[in-house]
């Protein structure tokens, strides 16, 4: 995530104006705990801990839940983010059209994939595991993660552009990892992006991440298995194609040739001819970290 630094955003900032909270960000960085056992950890009362969570929650980089133990209710704490980027130079704030739309990771037109791979919708697997077959299964489209240790998903992205206006700027948002048997989180994968076949360029994911539990994995979700990735930001503008901000290739959006009538076609690939071809597991609104599908923004020239 991106954190413009102002007045606006000092809650968030104001989070890193004490040692204390910044080590509860280094512990809870390592595994989840419950209140009680930050305190022992941090040597300060229980009170003292409450009270600098429910600051870092209400800066989004925590979030709890209270579970039952064996004496009473305990609130366990995740970390929510893995990462922020400040911005000190504001964006210039230019007032163009949007258009937005959230695609289901299910809802993909073409695809091509090898084992390890499988789907699940939030209540069950969909099909067998291991068989790419079941990825043309039609209860595909209820998919709420998907996952494939090389080949390709392809989604076709509607193009709500009107026949006088022009499309400035392209931004993809969505949650993905690289995809070990069962999960590692030292598994590096060099994942590909295409907008009309045209490639945008490469992120190498660097693992695939099942040591803390999704804080949206549904309770059948064995902890065996993948539990979240990393909210990732493609932008494609006239100056080239970039990746949360930094840029990945000289792709423009004159390149894509986006075009009134015709829809777009985003590919994620992980393709076997790559350094680390580590696949991809994608997460969509149920599963992982992040409670949002693909998301797909325009902003046209007025």
């Amino acid at each position: 995530m991106q954190i413009e630094v102002s007045t606006k955003n000092m809650a968030f900032l104001e989070c890193f104006s004490s040692e204390t909270r910044v080590k509860m960000i280094e512990l809870l960085g390592q595994e989840p705990l419950n209140i009680k056992q930050l305190s022992q950890k941090l040597d300060i009362s229980s009170a003292i801990v409450t009270k600098h969570i429910q600051k870092l929650e209400q800066a989004g980089i925590v979030t709890s839940e209270n579970t039952t133990g064996i004496r009473g209710t305990q609130k366990i704490c995740h970390l929510k983010i893995d990462q922020a980027v400040l911005q000190f130079k504001p964006k210039k704030q230019v007032d163009l059209p949007t258009n937005t739309v959230a695609i289901p990771i299910g809802q993909y037109t073409s695809f091509e994939v090898k084992p390890t791979c499988g789907l699940a919708s939030p209540t069950q697997l969909i099909g067998v595991l291991d068989d790419p077959r079941y990825f043309a299964d039609p209860g595909h489209v209820h998919a709420g993660i998907l996952w494939f240790a090389s080949g390709f998903v392809e989604y076709r992205i509607p193009n709500f552009l009107h026949s006088n206006q022009k499309l400035r700027t392209l931004e993809i948002s969505f949650e993905i990892c690289s995809e070990a048997p069962g999960f590692n989180e030292n598994w590096p994968s060099d994942i590909s992006f295409y907008i009309n076949d045209i490639p945008l360029g490469n992120w190498t994911s660097p693992g695939d991440f099942g040591s803390q539990r999704g804080v949206l994995s549904p309770d059948w979700w064995s902890s065996s298995n993948t539990q979240h990735g990393l909210l990732k930001v493609i932008t494609v503008s006239p100056t080239g194609s970039y990746l949360d901000g930094t840029k990945i290739s000289d792709t423009t959006i004159q390149d894509l040739s986006v075009a009134f009538g015709k829809d777009i076609q985003f590919r994620i690939a992980s393709l076997e001819s790559s350094p680390n071809c580590g696949g991809i597991t994608l997460f969509g609104k149920s599963f992982g970290n992040y409670a949002q599908d693909i998301i797909v923004s325009m902003h046209e020239d007025k």
